[in-house]
C-alpha cells in the first residue's frame, strides 16, 4: 500500500451519489510520481521516500545541482519534490520505482497538504475574525486591536500576539477527506471537500493518519 502521492489540485466540481446526494469534491492531478532517493534509518535517521512528480519542465527551470540529484535516480522533468515517511509494512521501495493513483480505492481516507492561497496583508478583523469595537454611539474604537500587553511588565509583546499581517500563504492539512473517484486513465483522484490552495497548486496527498 503505498503511503502518499503528489499532486496537482485542478478544481472543484459537484457529483452526485446513486441515492441523488450532491457531493462537493476537488479534482486532484495525482501522479505519476516516481521514487528519487530512498532514506534509511541507518543511513539517514528514519525511514522515509523522496517523491518527485512528473510533469513537463523545460530543462532551463531545472539547475544543475538538481539535474545531478535526479540524474542518479536516472529520471528527469521533476520540479516538485517531497519526502513520505514510511510506516511498518510499507513496501520497499527503491529509486526509480513508480507510484500510480491506481493504489486508491474509492472510500480510502486520505491527509491533503497544501500552502493556502496568500490573502497579503490583513487586518485583524480579516485575520483573526475578532469582533471590533461599536460602529455607533460616539465610538471612536471600531477595528482598532486594544491593548497588545502590559506597561510595566514585561515591557514588550509577548511572541505570538494575534495582529494584524500577513495572511495565508502557509502550509496547511486537511485530514480525513474521502475518496470518491479514482480514475487511473487519467491519473485523477476525486477527493470530497475542499483541499488547500489555488486551482494549480501542489499538494500531498497521504494516507489518513487516523
Amino acid at each position: 500500500m503505498i503511503p502518499g502521492i503528489l499532486g496537482k489540485k485542478i478544481g472543484m466540481t459537484q457529483v452526485f451519489r446513486p441515492d441523488g446526494q450532491v457531493i462537493p469534491v476537488t479534482l486532484i492531478k495525482a501522479g505519476p510520481c516516481v521514487v528519487v532517493q530512498r532514506k534509511t534509518p541507518l543511513r539517514d535517521g528514519y525511514d522515509a521516500i523522496q517523491l518527485g512528480l512528473l510533469e513537463y519542465v523545460k530543462s532551463s527551470r531545472i539547475n544543475k545541482p538538481m539535474k545531478g540529484h535526479l540524474a542518479k535516480a536516472g529520471v528527469d522533468g521533476i520540479r516538485f519534490l517531497r519526502e513520505i515517511r514510511l510506516r511498518p509494512g510499507d513496501p520497499d521501495y527503491k529509486p526509480g520505482d513508480r507510484i500510480l493513483v491506481d493504489q486508491f480505492r474509492p472510500s480510502d481516507r486520505v491527509d491533503v497538504t497544501g500552502i493556502s492561497k496568500g490573502r497579503g496583508f490583513a487586518g485583524f478583523v480579516k485575520r483573526h475574525h475578532f469582533r471590533g469595537g461599536p460602529a455607533t454611539h460616539g465610538s471612536m474604537f471600531h477595528r482598532a486591536p486594544g491593548s497588545i500587553g502590559a506597561s510595566s511588565f514585561p515591557s514588550r509583546v509577548w511572541p505570538g500576539m494575534r495582529m494584524a499581517g500577513h495572511m495565508g500563504n502557509q502550509r496547511v492539512t486537511v485530514r480525513n477527506l474521502e475518496v470518491i473517484e479514482v480514475h487511473p486513465e487519467d491519473n485523477l483522484l476525486v477527493v470530497k471537500g475542499a483541499v488547500p490552495g489555488p486551482s494549480g497548486g501542489y499538494v500531498i496527498v497521504r494516507r489518513a493518519k487516523r
